[in-house]
């Protein structure tokens, strides 16, 4: 049930009365408010730390905001993040230099952590995820998918989990949700479906390290993590402080997806994340009707990029109604469907992606 606009003010009114009780400095953590998303009970709020603070130093700012807010009645789950805008580097490369000294996000009930990532969007990376998780579930895996793609979260939809809230444990930690024999997380349940996520690079990097460190991932064989397109401020913040394994690249056949794809795992390589191939996504439509294979977006475009590159071919995935309809219904195919054709691929895939990380 949405709440009316004069019920969500109200809420939104004792949220900010709530951050007004706690100092800082000369003021309240009121005064640092960058963002609030109120939505059936959850809400999420980002505090701006100010540029002569580290986020650490306002790690008990945060905490004690969350306590605050976690107290009010009527709110069944909330969520603060941290955020902060600095100044430009006065030396070229000062940035890097800093992004270069972050700690990797300790995260001890995983195994292996693989990111799926593209150089750009719409090449199916997501979908592509998602049946890869539920396949190495199917292949007997203990497996979870965490949707970093802040900006574009595909995790509830495809997982049938539209409407799903997560909660919390005894140690405030976020509860993933399960479904078709996998572990899930995403913004996508913090943030209502409707509303775009119109965040600055460091409220981003903060939701994402959040996700690493404040869900309780456990007893996991393999966390598979849906990447952000491209390599920005999101996607390093991932390779710097997510400890992976490796990554899987995907890319339709097409020269200008390549170029993208050729982009990423560049990205990869100068971080020291091994690559452990590349997958064609889109490789060829077989028309149900006549039988005739169209390569609609040309074919073989990644196998060449592949050995030119000198990595693997891990799979050419066809286009096929099927993964969209299952996609659509809020199913994985590989759930749906794990014994056809396209689903025996994206359990070999998966197959291939283990046997290269043990």
């Amino acid at each position: 049930m949405r709440m009316s606009e004069s019920s969500s003010s109200a809420l939104e009114a004792s949220i900010r009365a709530a951050l007004a009780d706690i100092p800082v400095g000369k003021g309240t953590a009121q005064d640092h408010v960058a963002g609030l998303t109120a939505h059936e009970g959850a809400v999420t709020v980002a505090l701006s730390v100010p540029e002569d603070q580290s986020p650490e130093d306002f790690e008990s700012v945060r905490a004690a905001a969350q306590n605050a807010l976690q107290a009010l009645p009527g709110l069944r789950a909330a969520r603060v993040l941290l955020t902060q805008e600095r100044k430009a580097p006065p030396v070229a490369g000062a940035q890097d230099k800093r992004r270069a000294q972050l700690a990797p996000i300790e995260m001890p009930g995983v195994r292996f952590r693989v990111a799926v990532a593209s150089g750009k969007g719409g090449v199916g990376k997501s979908t592509l995820a998602a049946n890869l998780a539920v396949a190495a579930a199917k292949n007997g895996l203990k497996v979870g998918l965490m949707d970093a793609d802040i900006h574009g979260p595909s995790v509830p939809m495809l997982f049938g989990l539209r409407d799903a809230r997560p909660q919390a444990d005894s140690d405030k930690r976020i509860i993933p949700l399960q479904a078709h024999g996998v572990v899930v997380m995403s913004i996508g349940f913090l943030v209502p479906e409707e509303t775009a996520v119109i965040w600055r690079g460091p409220m981003v990097q903060g939701a994402l390290v959040q996700l690493m460190r404040d869900v309780a991932w456990e007893n996991l064989d393999l966390l598979i993590m849906d990447m952000p397109p491209g390599t920005g401020d999101a996607a390093l913040t991932l390779c710097q402080q997510a400890n992976l394994s490796g990554a899987v690249v995907v890319a339709t056949p097409q020269d200008l997806a390549l170029a993208d794809a050729r982009k990423g795992l560049r990205m990869f390589e100068r971080l020291g994340i091994p690559v452990l191939g590349l997958v064609e996504n889109m490789s060829g439509f077989r028309c149900p009707h006549c039988g005739e294979t169209s390569d609609i977006f040309g074919h073989g475009g990644v196998r060449d990029e592949a050995r030119r590159l000198g990595t693997d071919l891990l799979a050419e995935i066809p286009l096929d109604p099927a993964l969209r309809l299952a996609s659509d219904a809020g199913t994985p195919l590989t759930a749906l469907e794990p014994d056809s054709a396209l689903g025996q691929i994206y359990r070999d895939l998966a197959q291939k992606v283990w046997s290269k990380l043990t």
